[in-house]
């Protein structure tokens, strides 16, 4: 196993940007640690929870031989007197942060006896990405691997305290250290495990954004030294010892009282005499595994009624024991599975963009799921999903929207799972309303719905999001569009899953899903089962389009925060596409006389909204139809490529003369000498206005403010021509590497001045998916997407000045006449 550890170390390739905040252990939105201040040393401060709360968690080294301690990770050193007689504190030589989707890697070399070069360690924490497999990706646990190569001895101590289990400091907990009886194989090291919870738990209940119920399960192998008592305590006996005691304080108290911490140290033995040509390196590594077991995850107002949902691990292990033990020897299994992710996001995100961009979707994707949860049966897979930061709701519409890209990308079958639950529960009649929901519940993890119809009011928004996302994951269950990625193997040292059950109909005895070809539903029926059970929604919430996306309104939109407003030409679009894929939608399932229906309506209200939302001079889309003299980012205009509505008969003809590779259609029935739905002009048109109007940190939401949304930039860069996207890429990596935000990934900023948070503090939200809004978008309609918008390659774009255009939309305004 030691060297599948180094190997992951290896292969993180050098990262050219730098974030403020990089994922450490990041799994759900319980178990989410990160490394804030990461521009800076790691000693510098804590670890931070999402919310930019602190959390106990340290790592030091040591040099026994010569009386040295080293901080690494968090600020332990602040236990340990300067004045010692038995040990000094010092710091190493930190060479910086490196991580790609999966992985994030702190490197240092440690100085040792003068005679001698430092000894390389590198801490790598790894939350694997594992498309082919939702049960490993459904594990909430994960690594972190401490490797030391050099030619002296070095010890490792790492500690975490109670707020991994609470966010109240005054709540007391309980402790034990415990051996796990699941199966092993013999190549498997032996382990034991810190078990840390709540003395008095409260079941589905958070304080500050922490669960106050479920147990952290903190395991090491058995050979490593442990100790549990008085955080001061522990540091100073490893400073000055270079080991632990293997002693347990049992003396249960609060989380800052007397501070308890649970900790581990391994001793590395590297020296081992010298060559002719000096020190002969040698090399060792330890794992530690962190998992927070929570049963159950959440309730959810089911169709048959209020349900405590189960994790989805425990269909397939029927103890913590056997996932803790199950999750420590599957450590090579998953770092190649979420290494192969990882090498294929880095590979086509660098291909579609730049460096720049692979490296801002790698550091989204651990923070997209960090905000899920996953529940329901082999059979039935369920993905819940908490609105990270902005309020807490549950299964949030129009958060699921702009995160869908990355699921598109990464695993169609995951948005299918994220979406069954808002189906399931508006089909058994719990909503009153005849527009789709906003979301399941007021705060996660509680699902108990709106039974009296007053949840946040996003009537058009929430319909429109739900029919562009349905068919969405129609087109890629219909053709199969799913990556290489996806049918990834276990490597040959997989562990197969020791207990038995009718899971074996889904996954493999290593817990792999099974691909199609080996039984699993997909192509045409599969799309027409899946949209052919919730018919009576879709066409529900289409009748709503139908009556009020034309001309909304006073409501609000996506975008809450900037209020409501009445005319909205974006929130207009996203309607008018909703019903156009509302006559897709009918298309698959064979109702012919409702997809003529809807194809004719969506085609005269897309008339009719160039009518009214773009400016009289045609340079831009307004903000709302009446609002003259303003300018908006239609992001919406993306959904429109994605669905295969711009592809032209003659766009298909040439990309089937360019390519033979397999992939997803248009699908039937759509008219391609109709051309497409929206004009070339109006995605000319934007291109233009956004290269134009962009600012140094990135493209502003509207001409109300400077802040923008990165979700939404992506979106909207995916529709440009190569230069303009090119160049707001380039604004948003800028911004990452010089943003004063200090919390993870926000998604929320000010395009000029200091980069910060504009007032309102979004962070960790998973609507960081948008940022793979490429990637999906190249994927879609067997690339033919993609290559319906290069004719915005093929001319120069317009010079505009943005002063005059906006007052040439003035009532009234009339241009100076060029004489006197």
């Amino acid at each position: 196993m030691r060297f599948a550890f180094l190997a992951l170390v290896a292969l993180v390739s050098a990262s050219t940007l730098t974030p403020s905040v990089l994922p450490l252990i990041v799994r759900n939105p319980y178990l989410s640690t990160w490394l804030g201040r990461a521009r800076e040393a790691p000693w510098e401060d804590w670890p931070l929870f999402w919310t930019g709360s602190h959390l106990g968690f340290s790592v030091m080294a040591s040099v026994p031989s010569e009386g040295k301690v080293y901080p690494l990770l968090g600020r332990p050193h602040d236990s340990l007197p300067r004045n010692s007689r038995l040990y000094s504190v010092a710091f190493p030589e930190y060479l910086g942060a490196t991580f790609d989707a999966s992985t994030t890697n702190l490197t240092y070399l440690v100085p040792g006896p003068s005679d001698s070069e430092p000894v390389r360690v590198t801490l790598s924490f790894l939350s694997p990405i594992t498309p082919s497999s939702t049960l490993k990706q459904s594990i909430p646990a994960a690594y972190l691997t401490v490797s030391a190569e050099g030619c002296f001895d070095v010890s490792v101590y790492t500690d975490i305290n109670g707020e991994w289990v609470s966010g109240n400091r005054g709540n007391e907990i309980k402790w034990e250290l415990h051996e796990p009886a699941g199966k092993r194989s013999a190549s498997s090291p032996a382990i034991k495990t810190w078990k840390i919870s709540r003395k008095n738990e409260q079941l589905l209940t958070e304080f500050a954004d922490h669960a106050e119920w479920g147990t952290l399960h903190f395991s090491a192998p058995s050979d490593a030294n442990h100790q549990g008592g008085t955080s001061a305590v522990l540091r100073q006996q490893f400073a000055g010892k270079g080991y632990l005691k293997n002693e347990i304080d049992k003396d249960y108290r609060r989380i800052m009282e007397d501070e308890p911490v649970f900790a581990f140290s391994k001793s590395f033995k590297l020296s081992g005499g010298k060559g002719s040509t000096g020190c002969s390196k040698k090399i060792d590594s330890v794992a530690f595994t962190f998992a927070l077991i929570q049963d159950p995850v959440v309730q959810f107002a089911s169709a048959r009624g209020l349900t405590l949902m189960k994790p989805l691990w425990t269909s397939y292990f029927s103890s913590p024991d056997d996932l803790i033990r199950y999750h420590y020897d599957d450590f090579e299994t998953a770092s190649s599975l979420a290494r192969n992710y990882s090498d294929s996001v880095a590979r086509d995100a660098f291909e579609s963009g730049s460096q720049d961009y692979q490296d801002i979707v790698a550091l989204s994707a651990r923070q997209v799921l960090g905000a899920t949860q996953f529940s329901g049966t082999p059979d039935d897979p369920i993905l819940f999903l908490k609105e990270i930061s902005s309020n807490g709701n549950f299964q949030t519409v129009d958060v699921i929207f702009p995160a869908f890209p990355f699921f598109l990308y990464t695993n169609p079958q995951w948005l299918a799972y994220l979406l069954e639950p808002l189906l399931e529960h508006q089909l058994s009649g719990q909503y009153p309303n005849n527009y789709s929901m906003h979301d399941l519940g007021s705060h996660f993890p509680n699902a108990t719905g709106h039974g009296d119809g007053r949840d946040e009011y996003m009537p058009v928004e929430e319909c429109g999001n739900m029919l562009i996302m349905g068919l969405a994951l129609a087109n890629a269950l219909k053709y199969d569009t799913e990556p290489a990625f996806m049918a990834a193997a276990p490597d040959e040292h997989a562990q197969p899953i020791a207990t038995t059950g009718n899971w074996l109909q889904s996954v493999d005895k290593y817990g792999i899903d099974l691909r199609p070809e080996a039984g699993v539903a997909m192509g045409p029926k599969a799309a027409e089962k899946w949209l052919s059970r919730s018919y009576t929604l879709w066409e529900q919430w289409t009748g709503y389009l139908v009556r009020e996306s034309l001309i909304p309104h006073n409501q609000l939109c996506t975008d809450d925060f900037a209020g409501w407003l009445s005319n909205q030409t974006n929130l207009a679009l996203k309607g008018i596409i909703g019903i156009k894929a509302m006559s897709e939608i009918a298309t698959i399932v064979g109702k012919e006389e409702d997809a003529k229906h809807y194809r004719d309506i969506s085609k005269s209200y897309i008339e009719k909204w160039e009518e009214y939302g773009i400016s009289r001079d045609k340079t831009h889309a307004k903000l709302a139809y009446t609002w003259y003299g303003s300018w908006t980012t239609i992001y919406n205009l993306y959904a429109e490529s994605l669905l295969c509505f711009h592809i032209s008969e003659s766009t298909a003809l040439a990309h089937q003369q360019q390519t033979s590779q397999p992939g997803q259609k248009p699908i039937e029935g759509k008219d391609d000498k109709e051309g497409p739905f929206i004009p070339d002009r109006v995605y000319q048109m934007q291109s233009d206005w956004y290269s134009a109007v962009l600012q140094k940190y990135g493209l502003p939401l509207d001409s109300r403010h400077l802040y923008t949304k990165s979700d939404w930039e992506f979106f909207a860069a995916a529709v440009t021509s190569k230069k303009t996207r090119l160049e707001i890429l380039g604004s948003i990596a800028k911004w990452v590497n010089e943003t004063a935000t200090d919390r993870p990934f926000t998604d929320l900023y000010d395009t000029e001045g200091s980069g910060g948070y504009p007032g309102i503090y979004f962070m960790a939200r998973p609507v960081v998916g948008g940022h793979f809004a490429f990637l999906a978008l190249e994927r879609a309609c067997g690339g033919k997407a993609v290559e319906a918008l290069k004719f915005l390659d093929e001319k120069v774009p317009t010079e505009i000045n943005i002063e005059e255009a906006l007052r040439a939309d003035m009532p009234g305004w009339e241009p100076l006449s060029e004489e006197l």
